[in-house]
């Protein structure tokens, strides 16, 4: 009888689906961190996994493992070469967070445009002549670049544009006849659509290069604009951004994900008044939660039932090789 370890706490939909499930046992960890579920995977034949890292040294600890399921599709964490050795499918969930990911994004520009936390605060304050600072910025008739135009990039200029904004998005990836229909134009060049931008939102994996906005970027960028990064920790030169928004070269900025999480108390965008920060929450709906906890624990039914979608493991082509190999 396969046992499954969820490590990181999962929603009850996930839960009750793994209770409906026959022939299988779990062992459900609450808490998101390696040392709380390492001491349970010598046991566990599949694991579902939430942001935490899994090493190989983690994968080495962990004999019976055939499968495991990312409550995300994010797997930077994942030592996915470490899986491959043993020929063992990483698994994501499909689209059900694009919505989710795509609202929050909006929130964040939304929030950072108009100095929502500054603004409660004052109002909490007694000080309600802050509204005579005219100090906060609207989306109508503004330049959206997207980096990356994925499903979530997709989703979020659908949103944008309902706010009247006009979009453009960089994606070497995609053809721009896409980008059309979608009403969104092409960016050939990053650098030059930065310069040309009030919004920057990014929407893409993380890099293995490391940042995709340097310092070269951040100075590209046009003076009082403001970035949303809610796609990958790390994507941003973190040093860099706070000191072009104390600056004052941008206007603000909206950060879902850190390069460490969480940041050290002394990590200077916590204490930077040009930042809002949610705690790595976009995709954290009750809705969206519910959904990725059914797809991450179902991805590990399907694989002890033989009908694991292709589509979802991130690592197929490597596992099947592997398995050609064996033939």
């Amino acid at each position: 009888m396969p046992h499954i370890l969820i490590a990181g706490k999962l929603h009850r939909a996930g839960i009750e689906r793994l209770k409906q499930a026959s022939g299988v046992t779990f062992t459900l960890v609450d808490e998101v961190s390696v040392e709380s579920y390492r001491p349970h995977v010598a046991e566990a034949d599949a694991v579902v996994l939430r942001t935490q890292p899994m090493t190989a040294e983690v994968i080495a600890g962990a004999p019976r493992l055939k499968v495991v399921s990312r409550h995300g599709v994010g797997y930077d964490a994942v030592d996915v070469k470490a899986l491959n050795a043993r020929g063992i499918p990483l698994c994501i969930v499909g689209d059900v967070n694009s919505r989710a990911v795509a609202e929050h994004t909006l929130m964040l520009m939304l929030a950072v445009a108009r100095r929502a936390a500054q603004h409660d605060r004052a109002a909490r304050e007694g000080q309600w002549n802050v509204r005579n600072r005219f100090e906060t910025v609207e989306l109508d008739g503004k330049t959206l670049l997207l980096v990356g135009f994925g499903r979530i990039g997709r989703r979020v200029a659908e949103l944008a544009k309902a706010f009247g904004m006009a979009v453009t998005a960089y994606d070497p990836f995609v053809k721009p006849d896409l980008l059309a229909k979608h009403g969104v134009r092409p960016a050939a060049d990053l650098v030059k659509a930065l310069a040309e931008a009030d919004y920057v939102s990014l929407h893409m994996p993380g890099s293995v290069a490391g940042a995709v906005i340097w310092e070269e970027e951040l100075r590209a960028m046009k003076p009082g604009a403001i970035l949303i990064n809610a796609a990958r920790g790390g994507l941003v030169d973190e040093l860099a951004l706070d000191a072009a928004l104390r600056e004052g070269r941008l206007f603000g900025a909206g950060i879902d994900v850190l390069a460490a999480e969480p940041p050290a108390p002394d990590h200077p965008l916590l204490s930077n008044e040009r930042v809002l920060i949610s705690p790595h929450s976009a995709g954290l709906t009750d809705e969206c939660a519910a959904r990725m906890a059914v797809s991450s624990v179902q991805n590990v039914l399907d694989f002890f039932a033989g009908k694991l979608d292709r589509a979802l493991v991130v690592n197929a082509v490597e596992i099947e090789a592997i398995q050609t190999q064996k033939r």
